[in-house]
């Protein structure tokens, strides 16, 4: 056991738990470049429902806890696993952050940290949680060895949590106001003591809510403190569209630093979060998530049923051939795709220009389109993530479709093909 003064905390530390923790991007600030994580989605459901967060399961595109495309079951989670641990051999840590709540979710949470740990890796493993069921599933977490959690404490007053949670759903019950913010608090104070006691690091979460919790953050760094926390993690708001808090002004990270400055003198503090998706893969600043999309691992040949033996020929926006994931303008490569309507196959990849470098036309950006477009000439339609007006028109004067589209390069063919013969029965080149 060694002692960590670290800014005047004293805490005793495994030393071998202590030497893990090196690896682990989130809890080590010299780990986050060196290390990848991975996020397994396998707990959808969540027993708190916050102002702040609005989950969504299926937008590529977005960065921000609660977000992600795909959920899994322990078995596809422990495949994923195997897959990124071969792909990514600085693979560290599996967590699992939601996209609800892992303990809400508890039985899949469970199943799915067994089953990889019987693929022997030399894995850490961490989990995300507000903390309300803590107290009921702390042992069964020391059981399993899951030596990192992460709980988000907002408030510990329940006058403040009461405008931060809408509602907390606790055994069965629905609770709102300063009731659910009073179970929710003593709740999420047990379960903390209990794992610090049990040797397990513990991260504190807090989302930074102006005119709501900032100048009561200072009082939940120095409760935590006293339960012998690893770390807190002040973090600014992101104003997701679709909840409460949507047209709340997002907190600047000079307010967070300032913030994390004075709460430095009390317990360490996180300086390097992404605020992740809970599907995210990689190192911290560089997520692939949707390069390892279960619904992009396809074989080389998409197969799928259609009307006719029609050829078609595609063209592609796609980061990492998975995925529609590119908007057009960003796009320095086409991935053509051939076939029947049947089975499709990638012919070839078409190296361009791009030419979107901002909001403003020039004439630079008009003559790089018009050597895309010269490029695709020979293709019946562009699949594509987005595509400007502009674009989109010149396109169709060259009999190009445009069919914008947010999904698997497979399912994105389909839809595909469903356009270009719905286009041309209106055009009445098709009974």
């Amino acid at each position: 056991m060694v002692k960590n003064m670290t800014c005047g905390c004293l805490e005793v530390i495994n030393q071998k738990l202590l030497q893990k923790t090196q690896k682990h991007p989130c809890y080590s600030a010299d780990a986050h470049n060196k290390y990848a994580r991975i996020h397994l989605p396998v707990a959808p459901n969540c027993n708190v429902q916050c102002n702040y967060c609005n989950r969504k399961f299926d937008c590529v595109n977005e960065s921000r806890p609660g977000v992600t495309s795909e959920v899994l079951t322990p078995e596809q989670a422990r495949f994923k696993t195997q897959w990124v641990k071969k792909e990514i051999p600085e693979l560290s840590v599996v967590g699992i952050a939601g996209p609800g709540d892992a303990l809400a979710e508890w039985q899949a949470t469970k199943e799915t940290i067994r089953a990889i740990q019987a693929d022997k890796h030399d894995l850490l493993f961490c989990l995300s949680t507000n903390g309300l069921v803590l107290p009921d599933y702390a042992a069964e977490i020391v059981e399993l060895g899951i030596n990192h959690v992460t709980v988000t404490v907002n408030a510990i007053a329940p006058k403040i949590s009461a405008k931060i949670y809408k509602h907390i759903l606790y055994k069965g019950k629905l609770y709102k106001g300063e009731e659910a913010g009073q179970i929710l608090l003593d709740n999420q104070l047990a379960g903390i003591r209990y794992l610090t006691q049990h040797e397990v690091l513990v991260k504190i979460n807090i989302v930074m809510i102006k005119g709501i919790n900032d100048t009561h953050i200072p009082d939940v760094v120095k409760k935590v403190k006293e339960l012998g926390v690893f770390v807190t993690n002040i973090m600014p708001l992101i104003p997701a569209p679709g909840s409460a808090f949507e047209h709340f002004p997002q907190t600047s990270m000079k307010e967070i630093n300032d913030l994390r400055n004075i709460c430095q003198l009390d317990i360490q503090q996180m300086r390097h979060c992404q605020q992740c998706r809970a599907d995210a893969i990689g190192r911290l600043g560089e997520d692939r998530s949707q390069e390892f999309r279960l619904t992009g691992c396809e074989a080389p040949s998409l197969s799928f049923k259609s009307t006719g033996k029609k050829r078609y020929r595609i063209a592609v926006t796609s980061k990492y051939q998975k995925l529609i994931d590119l908007h057009f303008g960003h796009a320095d490569e086409f991935m053509i795709y051939e076939g029947d309507g049947e089975t499709f196959t990638v012919m070839e990849r078409r190296q361009v220009n791009k030419y979107c470098a901002g909001m403003a036309e020039c004439e630079e950006a008009e003559m790089k389109r018009d050597a895309i477009l010269d490029t695709l000439a020979d293709c019946q339609a562009v699949l594509t993530m987005r595509i400007g007006y502009h674009a989109k028109q010149k396109l169709a004067e060259r009999g190009i479709l445009s069919v914008e589209y947010c999904d698997a390069v497979g399912s994105g063919l389909k839809y595909a093909v469903e356009q270009l013969l719905e286009k041309m029965v209106a055009e009445g080149r098709l009974a």
